[in-house]
């Protein structure tokens, strides 16, 4: 519990805004948490729906992070889907269901090194993507890297010709050939 004048000043400029010196009033962290996090535009990221005030500590702000961003990919996808549509909307089906996937396959490996439970691993899976829900069902029997290329003939045979490719036990390796998909969908997309 640092004080909050400590803060602010570790703020960065790019964060900081004209009514920031209200914050300086919050007399806890956990007032400011509520006062900037809770009761701001993107406070519902910030409520019940994602993480409460105590589970912010550095054991889980990676938790938190992956969990922050499947709120906004579910809340991004379901306003490509219900607002947009139409072929902006069908393009966007498939930029982000492939990242929804994407964000899966690297919770789940990066989980494996951790101690990390499987519902705490399934509570940060998107409600969405070709892999759900039965290829995120698939993957919480992975207990090893070694086991991972088991699944690209079943429920990863959408991502083997990307899969296949690398060594899941080189770091970064997964993440890489991702992104030069994803590279290419965004220029199919246009």
């Amino acid at each position: 519990e640092r004080p909050i004048a400590e803060l602010l000043a570790k703020c960065h400029p790019l964060g900081k805004f004209e009514g920031m010196s209200a914050v300086a009033l919050a007399s806890s962290p956990e007032e400011l948490y509520h006062t900037v996090l809770v009761e701001s535009p993107v406070g519902k990221y910030f409520s019940k729906r994602c993480f409460q005030y105590a589970d912010m500590t550095e054991e889980h702000l990676e938790v938190i992070r992956n969990l922050l961003y499947k709120a906004y990919l579910e809340d991004f996808f379901d306003f490509c889907m219900n607002e947009v549509g139409g072929t902006t909307g069908e393009s966007m089906r498939v930029i982000l269901e492939f990242e929804a996937d994407r964000r899966s396959i690297n919770i789940t490996l990066n989980a494996l090194d951790s101690e990390l439970t499987k519902d705490d691993v399934r509570k940060m899976y998107p409600d969405f993507g070709l892999l759900y829900p039965f290829g995120q069902s698939a993957m919480d029997d992975v207990t090893n890297r070694d086991m991972f290329p088991n699944l690209l003939h079943t429920v990863l045979k959408d991502y083997q010709p990307i899969l296949e490719q690398v060594n899941p036990n080189e770091e970064g390796a997964i993440d890489e050939a991702f992104t030069r998909d994803e590279i290419e969908l965004h220029k199919q997309s246009f």
